[in-house]
């Protein structure tokens, strides 16, 4: 990162979420420079303690100089937990802005977007990324106050005892303070590397946490278990060369102290015996030496917070600025919907991800009330003709129309509020069942509801459960089985009450039992609505009004069962397979 684009990041991280915050930072400015004047005024303390009470023996400020001193480090740590009290909410505050932000644009994102991303590394990122964020915001801009004030607050001290002495110590500060820099730079690029090796560890957990059922019954423990011994030596070998670049600061800067001291001392002993300093003063002047080299140090490695946190919000903006390519424009007119017709006309798609078109010259023409399906091998496109629907994505070319209007040119929200969605990956929340199915409407009455489960099939099983609707069911319904998960989502889109109904592979993964419990659920929830089904099994769209026929993204034929089984060879194969 050159310094023109370090400017650029820190220039738009403070006008776009510090400045709202000026009244605090201004604060904690304040503060610090109380901060400053009580450390140098330890030092300054010294002077007249040696002076008045060790040489002069003055028995009226024995007591008194005491208490300035405490008085002065008292002031000190209320001002420095105060000015850091502060500077921490704001960091907060700006770190919470951002996260926000972050979550709104996973909410708003294109699925496209979503799908490319690795969930586990993705969160594990942007999580390590606002903290860095916040330690930049916090740390960084407390220690530039504070430690300036301080430095600036001691260098007058030593000034004021003498100006010789002062002279020589701050042609040796320059060289603590390139040592720290130098350090610092190293630091912040060893930092950087450990933080990418914990995201990794993070993402290889989160996947052992969900393919732990796979990982046993393929007795994978072993091979996971060294999997796990590299990724953890990584991170391991990451913090270790990071805090050995850390503590290798502390022999070089206590040695250049040393060597600081020893010549301050021999310095200092030519001027005494000469007459041109006091013992007084030499004390005082060395207290505010020893004083002046933590906030040097502090100062020379600001550089570490600003690298990091100037990278880590380098790679929050790329995320925060992706355009949004589907979203809500609220200037365009409500879908209003009368017949519910579906036409696809010419419509063409490709992935970001693929070379080639995923679907191709897509004519469909779908009548309001009816129930198509699609069928045909696995990537011959039928999810994708289901997702375009929605608007999960946009085709490249052609246009989709319900009851002829372009879904392109009409309120997003309007077009999705219209369409409910059952697939064979049942989404659910870590919550009630209430609180699952009431998702799709969140003014719905417990009749309503009651009476979604009973069309769904769902008050079977849920009247049996000790909590009924109440009942917790886990992280994505885990405490379910596959059939009553699929009910409560089914129930979900009852209560919608949606005109049109996307049925993704409803009963593809469940047995012959529940599939029929659910397929009956399904009849209840596609009465009089539009359907879009893809069906795994066959046998379960018999009785569609139409049936597309798909292969390489393409429509070969379409017509009802009797017809295809007797004229289309690609449906009349798939059909035998299923029979078999």
């Amino acid at each position: 990162m050159n310094l023109k684009e370090l400017k650029s990041i820190l220039k738009r991280l403070y006008k776009v979420y510090v400045k709202k915050n000026l009244k605090k930072i201004f604060l904690a400015l304040f503060l610090s420079i109380i901060v400053a004047a009580s450390t140098s005024s330890i030092a300054w303390l010294l002077d007249p303690a040696v002076k008045k009470i060790f040489i002069e023996k003055d028995t009226t400020l024995s007591w008194l100089i005491p208490i300035l001193i405490v008085v002065a480090f008292a002031g000190k740590g209320l001002s420095l937990y105060s000015a850091r009290l502060i500077i921490i909410r704001v960091g907060e505050e700006v770190s919470a802005v951002i996260k926000k932000q972050i979550a709104d644009n996973i909410v708003k994102s294109d699925i496209q977007t979503l799908d490319n991303r690795h969930s586990g590394k993705y969160i594990s990122n942007v999580m390590y990324d606002a903290g860095q964020i916040q330690n930049l915001v916090s740390t960084g801009v407390l220690n530039l106050m504070k430690d300036t004030f301080s430095l600036i607050a001691l260098v007058g001290v030593m000034i004021y005892q003498n100006w010789q002495l002062a002279l020589f110590a701050m042609l040796m500060m320059p060289l603590a303070a390139g040592l720290a820099k130098s350090l610092g730079k190293r630091i912040g690029k060893a930092v950087g590397k450990a933080g990418e090796a914990s995201g990794v560890l993070v993402t290889f957990l989160s996947e052992i946490f969900r393919g732990a059922r796979m990982i046993r019954i393929y007795q994978k423990e072993e091979k996971i278990n060294d999997e796990a011994d590299l990724v953890v030596n990584e991170v391991t070998e990451k913090n270790i060369k990071t805090s050995s670049i850390l503590i290798r600061a502390a022999p070089l800067m206590e040695t250049l102290t040393g060597i600081m001291i020893a010549g301050f001392i021999a310095y200092s002993g030519k001027l005494i015996a000469a007459g041109d300093l006091e013992i007084n003063n030499f004390f005082s002047f060395l207290a505010a030496m020893m004083l002046a080299y933590q906030p040097i140090r502090s100062l020379a490695t600001i550089n570490l917070a600003v690298y990091q946190g100037a990278t880590a919000f380098k790679r929050i903006s790329e995320v925060i600025d992706k355009k949004i390519e589907i979203k809500e424009d609220k200037s365009l007119p409500q879908l209003s919907l009368k017949n519910t017709n579906i036409n696809f006309e010419k419509v063409f798609f490709k992935y970001e991800t693929t070379k080639d078109l995923t679907v191709q010259n897509i004519n469909i023409n779908i009548v309001g009330g009816t129930t198509v399906a699609f069928v045909g091998h696995s990537g011959a496109g039928k999810s994708t003709i289901i997702n375009l629907l929605p608007r999960f994505y946009d085709p490249q070319k052609g246009v989709i129309k319900i009851d002829n209007q372009d879904i392109s040119k009409v309120r997003l929200s309007s077009l999705r509020k219209n369409i409910s969605l059952v697939s064979q990956d049942t989404i659910l929340f870590d919550a009630s069942i209430k609180d699952n199915i009431s998702y799709a409407n969140d003014s719905a009455s417990q009749k309503e509801i009651e009476k979604a489960c009973e069309f769904a099939a769902a008050d079977e099983f849920i009247n049996k459960l000790p909590n009924k609707l109440e009942t917790k069911i886990g992280e994505n319904g885990i405490r379910l089985s596959g059939g009553q998960k699929q009910r409560i989502s089914i129930a979900r889109a009852i209560l919608k009450k949606s005109p049109i109904i996307l049925l993704d592979e409803a009963t593809s993964s469940l047995d012959s039992e529940s599939e029929e419990i659910v397929q009956n659920a399904i009849m209840n929830l596609i009465k009089d609505r539009t359907t879009l089904v893809i069906a795994h099994r066959l046998s379960t769209i018999l009785g569609a009004d139409n049936i597309y026929v798909l292969k390489n993204g393409s429509i070969i034929d379409s017509g009802k069962h009797d017809y295809l089984i007797n004229n289309c060879e690609e449906y009349k194969s798939l059909y035998k397979k299923q029979i078999k």
